[in-house]
């Protein structure tokens, strides 16, 4: 599936839900889903600064795709830092430090967060972008 398609997926995912409490309910799922986050690895080095809770991303380059795993101490932000990895990992470098992440605001997931939620989303997003600019 390319970038696009992924995204599309997304947004039409979100669509099918009429209210916010339905898509945070979502998203605890997604972050149910993720593949569980080695102990060892939730190091100061991996957490992504900016979040009020706690988010771990780690990244690995192979046959020149980036693949992310994350976890983090809060269900929401754990759902949205899968949703993030589950769109962009298995990406070149160049897709993602290229795309605009406007999928984003298309669901309208910033708009429906806390101020310290949203902060941390847009954390999020830079660091995914930083480790894609710096290819690893």
């Amino acid at each position: 599936m390319t970038l696009e398609e992924k995204k599309q997926q997304v947004i039409e995912d979100f669509s099918l839900y009429d209210e916010w409490l339905d898509k945070y309910e979502y998203l605890i799922e997604l972050g149910k889903a993720l593949e569980p986050f080695p102990e060892e690895k939730k190091t100061e080095d991996r957490l992504i600064k900016g979040c009020q809770s706690r988010v771990w991303l780690d990244s690995d380059l192979r046959d020149g795709k980036l693949y992310f795993s994350a976890d983090s101490d809060a269900i929401i932000t754990k759902g949205i830092i899968s949703l993030l990895i589950g769109v962009y990992s298995g990406r070149t470098p160049e897709e993602i430090a290229g795309d605009d992440f406007g999928f984003i605001a298309e669901i309208g997931l910033k708009d429906n967060l806390s101020p310290t939620r949203a902060n941390g989303l847009v954390s999020m997003i830079e660091t995914i972008k930083k480790v894609a600019e710096n290819g690893r």
